[in-house]
């Protein structure tokens, strides 16, 4: 959530680790939801996209929610004059107003919530879940504690459930010990085959041991694809700070072994960050994306710093990209933005 290097384009294999010496090799994105709705999370159900997302303070929902028809055209759930929130009331233990990263799973009839709050006993950020017989919710969770929460490691973020093919449930998180000065870990963790809990030892995957990655991973995503396991995640500062030209955040990806790893960071990593082009246009702080499938294909999706004229920063939060997202020698391609590619109506 992250500094100014161009993106190099997935089409030609995510081959190119240094800046690339033609403009020609960017390529721009543009936002399909031009509102504040970081930490975006996407699900197909009925016909219709819905995408969950980080608080909106101004309208007190803790998990707003927004609809689309096409994936590219997307407006707010609303409950009259106020946002939908998909989690009207929040477990016991947690504190409103600090809900982030929601992600949703169906699960037989039952859908469940994975999503960060604040822990009143503690102050710090930690990971629950609850469940609702609709997406839209109410979801709700009687929990007392949090599913996880790494105390001693500064709380636990950016939960991200993930079903293998022999139905085994998986966990991956992020320890928050940048909160607390210490170096963070993108960990994993078996599930019951309920999803409400934890089995097991959590297991470290990355570290942040890369230059980009600064003093940050985080936002773990774990694909199966006909390559294998692939891992990605976001890394760096997530802001757009008044001394910085771009946010430095930028996203990457891991080969995995399985789904408990080992994985090993791309050598090309970041494939996906900031830039500023007169042709390409603008994209500041690319990351803590999602990957989803819809009518036959895999979606990457993501936030950005909303930007105003000559890729200032309107300080207005992260609006949502969506692109196809597809596979060459078991390398991610991400595809053309969807705005670009249908433009609004």
């Amino acid at each position: 959530m992250r500094n100014s290097v161009p993106f190099c384009l997935a089409a030609a294999l995510l081959a190119c680790a240094a800046p690339p010496a033609s403009t020609a090799e960017l390529q721009p994105f543009v936002p399909v939801y031009r509102t504040d709705f970081p930490d975006p999370f996407v699900i197909d159900h009925n016909g219709k996209y819905l995408a969950y997302a980080t608080n909106a303070p101004r309208d007190q929902a803790n998990v707003q929610m927004a609809v689309s028809d096409d994936l590219v055209n997307w407006a707010p759930l609303r409950d009259g004059g106020r946002l939908h929130d998909a989690m009207p009331v929040l477990p016991s233990w947690a504190s409103r107003g600090w809900t982030w990263a929601p992600e949703v799973m169906k699960l037989g009839e039952t859908y469940l919530l994975f999503f960060t709050a604040r822990e009143t006993a503690s102050g710090k950020q930690c990971t629950g879940v609850a469940t609702a017989a609709d997406p839209l919710g109410p979801f709700t969770s009687p929990a007392k504690e949090p599913l996880i929460c790494q105390r001693d490691l500064g709380g636990t973020i950016d939960a991200s459930p993930f079903r293998d093919a022999d139905g085994q449930l998986y966990l991956y998180f992020k320890a928050d010990a940048n909160a607390v000065g210490k170096p963070t870990d993108i960990f994993v963790q078996p599930m019951t085959p309920d999803g409400l809990a934890l089995t097991g030892e959590p297991k470290v995957l990355l570290t942040n041991d890369r230059e980009w990655e600064a003093h940050v991973v985080e936002s773990p995503t774990m694909v199966r694809h006909a390559g294998g396991y692939t891992l990605f995640y976001s890394a760096n500062h997530f802001g757009w700070e008044p001394h910085q030209r771009l946010s430095p955040y930028a996203m990457g990806y891991a080969t995995c072994a399985g789904p408990i790893g080992p994985c090993t960071d791309a050598p090309e990593n970041p494939i996906l960050h900031s830039y500023m082009d007169k042709a390409a246009g603008c994209l500041s702080g690319p990351g803590h994306q999602a990957v989803f499938a819809a009518a036959g294909r895999q979606y990457i999706l993501f936030h950005a710093h909303i930007a105003r004229g000559g890729c200032q920063n309107a300080r207005k939060g992260r609006a949502m990209y969506i692109a196809p997202l597809g596979w060459r020698e078991g390398k991610p391609v991400i595809g053309n933005s969807l705005r670009l590619a249908a433009p609004a109506k």
